[in-house]
């Protein structure tokens, strides 16, 4: 274990060239330098904000979405139990295709439509409620907003935030302030939180890629705190809470009916999103961590992976930028819909896609919310309703929460098979 241990912290690898472990252990006396040791307090204060988030959302979120109207909706239409096609929905797939309708029809001598219909409600007795999408935005919008406000007014002061050739004086002997200590915990605490509470949240298609997108920030975090790469792993964490919070505030607005405000949350929320990761992070970030640093201490092994990580995640960016822009444009520019109408397809693309917990999936007339497709017409699998005539569009529909209404937007096969990596 000791060889293991010794392989794992090498000191060619974390550490610049001539700096030993050792030179880091025995500071001055009122000084602290980042040690792995301190990420353990990290866990039980993962544990903690999920015990706050459960509180919040109880009684402060719920009583929230109460006053906006928005109420659990209850599913009317349940799957009629039967053994083949739960062993199917648990076991194949939720979403069978025309082979697997037709052997079911055969085999169950019910018609495919009959089928189709109970795969959707079966799909829709385990979607959540909007009060629960409602909740948990919430709570991310507080923490987003918490987080941002905290960071900037801390950076504020920092004499990195206004010339980033501070990132590296005197690396890796910079000492470990509180207020930065309280900011890099509480992130990394909070993401942990997400690995957790993951598992109970609102179950969506791309549950595997957000527990690995997850995993590489908790990972990221982790990485530069224990090299002490903190004064640049901040302006990071400020850079990426920016418009994190938007998109939730946006969110909050779709699910109470808030049709105005929440387009114009998300016009600011893509803004802010574009101008940070598309211009501040590679011109200021990036910058500064592979031409400054190379200047001022120089390449040694772990700056390398350091760099590689924040080069990936900034190909990230693009490809979610391109996927926010491209809904934007053939929504708006070629007028495949009115822009009062791009939120409600703009909200699910973002709950179910972008990052911050959030992944960008576009969808399918059968991926839609409860309820609300069970209330229209059957639609088979090629897309048309029972008078022949193919459809685009949803119109909005009663989903059973208050009186609340869906719109959905079903788009080009082509966008809806993307993928947010």
């Amino acid at each position: 274990m000791a060889a293991l241990s010794a392989w794992f912290w090498n000191e060619r690898f974390w550490l610049p060239h001539n700096v030993t472990w050792a030179d880091l252990a025995d500071p001055a006396p009122g000084v602290e330098y980042p040690k792995a040791r301190h990420l353990l307090s990290v866990l039980p204060l993962a544990v903690g904000i999920f015990a706050v988030r459960i509180l919040f959302e109880r009684f402060i979120a719920s009583p929230c979405a109460f006053l906006l109207h928005i109420h659990a909706a209850s599913v009317h239409w349940r799957a009629t139990p039967n053994t083949v096609l739960e062993k199917v929905f648990t076991s194949i797939t939720k979403c069978p295709d025309s082979r697997h309708l037709d052997g079911l029809s055969k085999q169950l001598d019910w018609d495919v439509r009959k089928v189709q219909r109970w795969f959707r409600h079966r799909r829709n007795q385990d979607k959540p409620s909007i009060l629960t999408k409602f909740c948990e935005s919430m709570w991310r919008l507080i923490f987003y907003l918490f987080m941002f406000t905290y960071g900037i007014c801390f950076l504020w002061q920092c004499p990195w935030m206004w010339d980033t050739h501070h990132c590296w004086y005197n690396y890796p002997y910079q000492v470990l302030t509180p207020g930065l200590y309280h900011y890099y915990v509480t992130e990394l605490g909070f993401y942990w939180s997400l690995m957790f509470s993951q598992f109970t949240d609102i179950k969506r298609k791309d549950f595997p890629i957000m527990f690995i997108h997850h995993l590489a920030t908790v990972s990221l975090i982790s990485f530069s705190y224990a090299n002490n790469m903190l004064r640049v792993g901040s302006l990071v964490m400020c850079v990426h809470d920016a418009s994190d919070f938007l998109l939730e505030a946006a969110k909050l607005a779709n699910y109470a009916k808030y049709q105005r405000l929440c387009d114009f949350l998300f016009v600011l929320f893509a803004v802010v999103f574009f101008i940070t990761r598309l211009v501040i992070y590679p011109l200021w970030i990036l910058n500064t961590t592979l031409f400054e640093s190379w200047e001022i201490i120089g390449p040694y092994p772990s700056w390398w992976l350091f760099n590689s990580l924040l080069l990936v995640l900034q190909v990230l960016h693009v490809i979610w930028s391109y996927l926010i822009a491209g809904i934007a444009y053939k929504a708006l520019v070629r007028g495949k819909v009115p822009f009062g109408k791009l939120q409600a397809a703009v909200v699910h693309f973002t709950e179910e896609w972008l990052p911050s917990g959030h992944s960008t999936g576009l969808v399918s007339k059968d991926d839609r919310s409860d309820v609300e497709s069970s209330s229209e017409e059957e639609v088979d699998t090629n897309g048309t309703n029972d008078r022949g005539v193919k459809r685009a569009f949803s119109p909005k529909v009663e989903n059973g929460t208050n009186d609340h209404a869906v719109t959905t937007i079903t788009w080009p096969q082509q966008i809806r098979s993307s993928s947010s990596w």
